[in-house]
């Protein structure tokens, strides 16, 4: 089976690879000069800095699928485990580390806030782990489910105390907020609702699962993200994969047709079974490839965007604060800072996400000689489409990111080399998306049934990436790749059971290669 893969993100690389681990042709056009979608490296002087994720999680994941291709994860990428998960601070006074060691990070707080705020997050630790275990199976590593109910019957419709337990109906805010009684650590915990782009006062309490999976391991990659995604493509080539760079598709104009194409920017056309949209689903709604491919999804509202961001990548020298690889400096105000995000603008006091990319993965000591490369994010509404960011508008954010910094004792000398991406970066990345860096927004029990998954309503077309079923993030979008591959493979048993091909002797028999093996 003839496979073209529109998009070389994350998911799309998975999808790619698990293909051709089962014997199926795959081609992969990819608009960009290379691979990673988000996950991708930007020029800042003379360095390349990273100008997408940087938290890496659920290894396993990778560490299966590498295996499967009889290799390695870690001979093709240097990888180290993270003890310090990150450091939080909310003024220079007022500093929490959080460990991979879950009774590290429990002393840490006791420390930090009393005995009673590390009895609550014992509390808290135990919630967020029975949901990660409630939902891991049932819900991410499975195909969307169509309705709550049918979920349910994924948990086991006996299993009450379960479905109750992944907090759906109470929002993050809420669910941590009967956990914590310290506000820094409500602002703390409540954070994890922006990993998918989210504000946690909307989104649900089911969310408290990423504080788990982080404590399962957080790992930094050598290179960052981006370097994963380049392991995936040779590792991709090796079983048969063919990568076309700098190509964009336009069109898909036999859309649901038995025998299909796309239609390339430079005239060529490209003709396959089968089809993976390794984009943001909202670009097929909104006809950028064409009418034919519409009807495929339907199309995110603008109101239910997820967010973007004010990006920082840099190199600068760093004086005060004691970084580590992953920072977090909190505003004063939280609610402020989500209102103003609700209301369309950018937070006048915002908190700030540093990640110290030259710093090393368990140090907290070792400062680098001379300037670093950063990278630095605020959340920002999705608007990138309609609203453009003008000079004195990217100065006036420069600053409030500047002066939370500042308020943390983090001092940033004047930057040697930087770049800041707004949301209308994010748009010309992601077309259609207004610059929402993460699909829909997380807001409401009902968000995760209304997320894309990997079938679409036309047969053999597919989705996978961040913006599909499980959900935003290096690990989901992996997960969709694996999910679109695996429907893929099962609708064509599926097409080959009901239509049989006939073999000598009046047998038919169907080939080995489509059995899937995920």
């Amino acid at each position: 089976m003839n496979v073209a893969i529109i998009g070389a993100g994350i998911g799309g690389l998975v999808c790619a690879l698990t293909l051709a681990l089962e014997g199926h042709e795959v081609e992969v056009f990819e608009k960009e000069a290379g691979p990673g979608g988000k996950a991708r490296q930007l020029p800042v002087g003379a360095s390349m800095v990273d100008a997408g994720p940087t938290v890496f999680t659920m290894r396993k994941v990778f560490d299966a699928l590498f295996e499967r291709a009889g290799e390695r994860l870690e001979d093709w990428v240097s990888l180290q485990q993270a003890q310090i998960l990150a450091r939080h601070a909310w003024n220079s006074e007022s500093q929490l580390d959080l460990f991979a060691d879950r009774r590290a990070s429990e002393e840490a707080i006791g420390d930090f806030a009393g005995a009673q705020s590390a009895s609550e997050f014992r509390s808290f630790s135990a919630a967020a782990e029975r949901a990660y275990t409630v939902l891991e199976d049932s819900f991410m590593r499975s195909s969307k489910p169509s309705s709550p109910l049918a979920l349910s019957w994924r948990i086991g419709m006996t299993r009450l105390a379960d479905q109750l337990a992944i907090r759906p109906f109470s929002s993050l805010w809420n669910m941590i907020g009967s956990h914590f009684s310290d506000p820094r650590l409500q602002q703390l915990f409540g954070r994890y609702a922006t990993y998918c782009g989210s504000s946690p006062f909307k989104a649900p309490g089911t969310l408290s699962l990423i504080a788990h999976l982080e404590q399962r391991g957080v790992w930094i990659i050598d290179g960052g993200i981006h370097a994963l995604a380049s392991a995936m493509q040779m590792l991709s080539e090796k079983q048969g994969v063919r990568f076309h760079f700098n190509c964009q598709v336009e069109q898909i104009p036999d859309a649901g047709a038995k025998q299909q194409r796309i239609v390339l920017s430079q005239g060529k056309e490209h003709s396959c079974d089968a089809i993976i949209a390794n984009c943001d689903p909202n670009a097929l709604a909104n006809k950028l490839f064409g009418d034919a491919a519409a009807r495929a999804v339907k199309s995110t509202p603008k109101a239910e965007r997820s967010f973007s961001a004010m990006v920082w990548i840099a190199e600068a020298e760093a004086k005060g604060f004691p970084l580590t690889h992953h920072n977090v400096l909190f505003s004063p105000d939280y609610p402020a800072e989500f209102r103003e995000l609700s209301a369309g603008t950018t937070p006048t006091d915002p908190s700030i996400y540093v990640c110290a990319l030259d710093r090393k993965a368990n140090s907290d000591v070792h400062t680098p000689n001379g300037p670093e490369r950063f990278q630095i994010i605020v959340n920002a509404p999705a608007n990138g489409d309609t609203h453009h960011y003008s000079v004195e508008e990217k100065l006036q954010c420069t600053r409030a990111m500047m002066q939370s910094a500042q308020r943390c004792g983090l001092r940033l000398e004047e930057p040697l080399h930087h770049q800041l991406l707004t949301p209308n970066e994010f748009e010309r990345l992601s077309p259609s998306t207004g610059g929402a860096i993460y699909g829909r927004a997380s807001h409401g029990w009902a968000a995760s049934f209304q997320r894309p998954g990997a079938r679409t309503r036309i047969p053999w077309l597919y989705c996978a990436g961040g913006a599909t079923h499980p959900g935003a993030g290096v690990p989901m979008a992996a997960l969709s790749g694996l999910q679109a591959a695996h429907s893929l493979m099962e609708d064509r048993a599926s097409a080959r059971k009901f239509h049989p091909v006939a073999m000598a002797g009046g047998m038919s028999m169907r080939s080995a290669k489509t059995a899937s093996t995920l």
